[in-house]
């Protein structure tokens, strides 16, 4: 088993578990050291907690209560096992419905809901959403407990207070987009729990905090690329971008074009603008 910590937060941790057992592998007991929920994305395995046996495949979720002892098995198949992992913070598991009944299930079948949302989460792990990971495990683990728990919340109105913190927090990530900064971060600013910071802010604002930071990112760079002088990799540190190819992966994803292409049309390269314009009345 590998295990690759992909996000460490105050209101959750990702993980990224690869699992080669077979049925030949001997399974062995182990304790599930906190609330947990587990997004099988390949491959299958069978989880038996608190006298009950479940079979997991892929879209099924694994489910963990604090203390309680588990054991996976491999009997049905051999090619191994692939799960992105939640790890909740007691106070974030209290904020979302922290009664016992959900979670002490041991695990979920494949259910429509939670596979949109996982795969929501494990594209925003690859890089390939605008969705921060943090804020798809918070959105996968509610959704798992209003599932589990046979109920939803209603979403409540935006007070003015809220408005303003979101506002407020907004033009804080906006001065600030250079920097490292994450929902964590702006969550202290607002004086909120992260979760209940992130459902404010994009009541209020209509995009989540990391979709507005990420935006605010890519504004930055739009206009150092102007700038002829200025190389892409410097364009992108600049802008806040941690390193080069996700900078050029997000920015062709929200612009159609490559940085470098970009900033051949801004210096007035027609080609370029005409190509963009045509493939926007293709349907």
């Amino acid at each position: 088993m590998s295990a690759a910590l992909l996000l460490a937060g105050e209101s959750l941790s990702a993980i990224d578990y690869r699992c080669k057992a077979g049925p030949g592998d001997v399974p062995f007991v182990e304790v599930h050291a906190c609330h947990s929920v587990s997004y099988v994305r390949r491959g299958s395995f069978g989880c038996r907690s608190r006298g009950r046996h479940v079979e997991l495949v892929a879209g099924a979720v694994l489910v963990g209560h604090p203390g309680d002892e588990y054991l996976c098995t491999h009997e049905h198949h051999a090619g191994g096992d692939e799960c992105l992992s939640f790890h909740l913070a007691p106070a974030f598991v209290e904020a979302i419905g922290g009664r016992a009944g959900p979670w002490r299930c041991g695990g979920v079948p494949p259910l429509a809901e939670l596979i949109v949302l996982g795969e929501l989460a494990q594209a925003a792990a690859d890089g390939r959403s605008d969705v921060g990971l943090d804020e798809a495990g918070m959105l996968f683990a509610q959704r798992f407990v209003e599932l589990a728990g046979g109920r939803a919340r209603k979403p409540a109105g935006a007070r003015a207070i809220d408005r303003r913190r979101a506002v407020e927090t907004a033009l804080w990530l906006d001065a600030n987009a250079a920097a490292p900064v994450g929902l964590d971060d702006a969550a202290r600013l607002a004086g909120l729990s992260p979760f209940h910071f992130l459902r404010v802010f994009a009541h209020a604002l209509g995009v989540t905090p990391h979709q507005y930071l990420l935006r605010a990112r890519l504004r930055r760079a739009a206009r150092l690329l102007a700038d002829p002088a200025l190389p892409v990799t410097e364009v992108a540190l600049e802008a806040g971008f941690a390193d080069l190819s996700n900078f050029v992966r997000t920015f062709r994803r929200a612009a159609g074009v490559s940085p470098r292409r970009f900033r051949a049309a801004a210096r007035g390269d027609r080609k370029i603008l005409q190509e963009r314009i045509a493939a926007g009345c293709v349907r």
